[in-house]
């Protein structure tokens, strides 16, 4: 999105362009309702401030009718929660509803804040990033309506043509999850961290099984048989729970009774209680396994750099991580007369993921 772009689409619109927001106005609603525009809406409303009924005026309006339009997609979950949805990220449900509500309630808190563009279209509103596709939110009832800003703004308005919306992909934490393949979406998380198991000792697969557990709390996909090995690995290393045997000789059942296997082996050792307590500070402490896992070589340096480049944009610090998108790409596009070998950069990415363990952690965005 740039300031030409921004004009042309909203002399476009079929509604009244007031004069765009300064810096100082549109840092100000960020101080105030605490949140970021991501840059392409900044961009977007400094050229130019639509108005109208469905238009959301951050210079003029009522701040508690833009407060309401705020949190109408958390207040959308907390309604089908009440009526009976769960999100597989947030752990065990609670058996009582008003428990789930609260538990509901304090995980919404956490994830990534949606910001009106229009009527009950919305964008993700991270500080700096650009590109993310606009959502249709109501309730649960969540669908893509434009790949990014200037594509929903010809796709809503009909003022030129659109990208198809299968071409659309979002790793964005939580509300990707109501985004599935039929909308041409991709649900957040779905496969398995791809490592070789490492462990020598009792202490490092007990850790793996607190790893393997995180991913759950987050929403990532772990298949039965990284459950099961990791069980059988953790179990001959010399860890015990009756759980934990009945996991690691799994066969022939439901992969819902290995997960509840997993689940009840964790409370066995303890482990339960040592899971980060937010969806951020999990997502930090999977960030910092992977670059173990690529650094001891127990994952390939290409798909732990992937790995990295979607945890930088999920917890908004891609710019710390930079690196691993450069090498990924360039791995990707390397040709043999570049005059290196392919290898350079598999190199890079472990060197890299060494020189962030080694530093501050979190390191600085």
């Amino acid at each position: 999105m740039t300031r030409d772009l921004a004009l042309t689409l909203l002399a476009a619109l079929p509604a009244e362009v007031g004069p765009g927001l300064s810096d100082a106005e549109l840092d100000a609603v960020e101080a105030r309702f605490g949140f970021r525009f991501a840059a392409d809406h900044r961009t977007f409303l400094q050229a130019g401030l639509p108005l109208g009924k469905s238009w959301p005026d951050w210079r003029g309006a009522d701040p508690e009718e833009l407060r309401g339009r705020l949190d109408w997609p958390t207040h959308g979950v907390m309604f089908d929660v009440k009526h009976g949805f769960w999100y597989p990220g947030w752990g065990t449900e609670p058996e009582s509803r008003q428990q789930a509500l609260q538990l509901a309630a304090a995980r919404l808190r956490e994830v990534p804040q949606l910001v009106p563009v229009y009527s009950h279209r919305y964008l993700p509103g991270i500080k700096g990033e650009i590109g993310h596709p606009v959502l249709s939110v109501y309730q649960t009832d969540i669908i893509y309506y434009g790949n990014d800003l200037a594509d929903y703004l010809r796709h809503e308005f009909g003022i030129g043509p659109s990208r198809s919306l299968a071409a659309t992909r979002t790793t964005l934490p939580f509300w990707s999850y109501f985004l599935d393949d039929d909308d041409g979406g991709l649900a957040e998380d779905t496969t398995t961290t791809p490592h070789d198991p490492y462990a020598a000792t009792a202490q490092e697969a007990v850790e793996n099984l607190r790893m393997l557990a995180i991913e759950l709390s987050v929403g990532r996909g772990v298949d039965t048989d990284t459950l099961v090995q990791a069980a059988l690995v953790a179990y001959a290393l010399g860890a015990d729970s009756p759980a934990l045997r009945d996991l690691a000789s799994y066969s022939l059942r439901d992969g819902g009774e290995a997960q509840r296997l997993f689940s009840q082996a964790l409370d066995e050792l303890d482990l339960t209680a040592q899971l980060p307590s937010t969806d951020r500070d999990a997502r930090w402490t999977l960030l910092r396994w992977w670059l173990e896992l690529i650094s001891n070589g127990s994952m390939d340096a290409i798909e732990g750099g992937k790995l990295i480049n979607e945890a930088g944009d999920r917890l908004g610090c891609s710019e710390a991580l930079r690196s691993f998108r450069a090498w990924t790409i360039q791995w990707d596009d390397w040709s043999e007369d570049w005059g290196m070998p392919r290898e350079v950069y598999k190199q890079r990415i472990v060197d890299d993921a060494r020189r962030l363990l080694a530093g501050p952690w979190p390191p600085p965005s």
